[in-house]
């Protein structure tokens, strides 16, 4: 059997895989090899690209802050509607970007339910700033990290963290010193997605915070610009994010998770 696979089933599967790869091929295929370096050294690219990597770095940053505990949570504590909170965590996986970018915009607006107050209380606005693409990007990249995380808590053998409880540990001590170092591969894991998913985020970034070189333009938003004026300099754009995307999914995430 492992000889003579179904054609019922490999000929579905290399339809797949042709379909998924193709678009990638026409890249490089398509790509203007022979301007590559003088585009790719052009001070909006290189602004898009620094603004693109330091806003996914951040916005996993507080994924990390804030979905960890949020993802222990929902795996070790018991309460009531547990199941609608985490269909409420994964609401942004399937929830249309540009709609994550409104609802944005509805809570930290300037107008907005806290926006409001907080530009009334402290003089912070949001929205079509900097910290508004890192708070967009944070929205729709966090659920990935907390399936991540949740899941590999859910995995763990919680007997090292009873053996712990009775030498005497405290909680907090058992979470840094155990819990962690368990669940380590899948916080790795989830905030390598986390970070690579922030990179690629168009829709609510566009909507919440706006499209300005070089405070809200990232390099999502300069593909949609570039593909209007100059299909070249898009075709350029998305080759660095394919790039930049298979070296961190399949270099950093076998290195960190030890996956073969």
């Amino acid at each position: 059997m492992r000889s003579r696979p179904p054609l019922v089933l490999m000929l579905p599967a290399l339809a797949g895989l042709a379909f998924l790869v193709l678009p990638l091929a026409g890249l490089l295929v398509r790509a203007p090899w022979s301007t590559l370096g003088t585009r790719l050294g052009q001070p909006q690219v290189l602004e898009a690209l620094r603004l693109s990597l330091v806003t996914a770095t951040l916005a996993t940053g507080l994924c990390l802050l804030f979905g960890v505990p949020l993802a222990w949570v929902l795996a070790r504590v018991p309460f009531p509607g547990v199941r609608l909170v985490r269909a409420l965590v994964t609401v942004p996986l399937v929830l249309p970007p540009v709609v994550g970018g409104v609802a944005l915009l509805l809570v930290l607006g300037r107008r907005g339910l806290v926006g409001e107050w907080l530009d009334v209380t402290f003089g912070v606005t949001l929205p079509f700033t900097t910290a508004g693409v890192v708070l967009a990007e944070t929205f729709v990249a966090m659920p990935f990290l907390v399936i991540s995380v949740e899941g590999a808590l859910r995995g763990a053998d919680q007997r090292f963290e009873e053996a712990a409880a009775t030498l005497g540990a405290g909680r907090w001590t058992i979470f840094r010193r155990v819990t962690l170092p368990l669940i380590a591969p899948g916080v790795l894991a989830g905030a390598i997605l986390c970070w690579a998913r922030a990179l690629g985020e168009f829709g609510a970034t566009i909507t919440f915070a706006g499209n300005f070189p070089g405070r809200t333009q990232t390099m999502p938003l300069a593909v949609y610009l570039a593909l209007e004026t100059d299909p070249q300099a898009a075709i350029v754009l998305s080759l660095v994010l394919l790039a930049v995307s298979i070296v961190v999914l399949a270099v950093l995430r076998d290195r960190w998770t030890g996956a073969s």
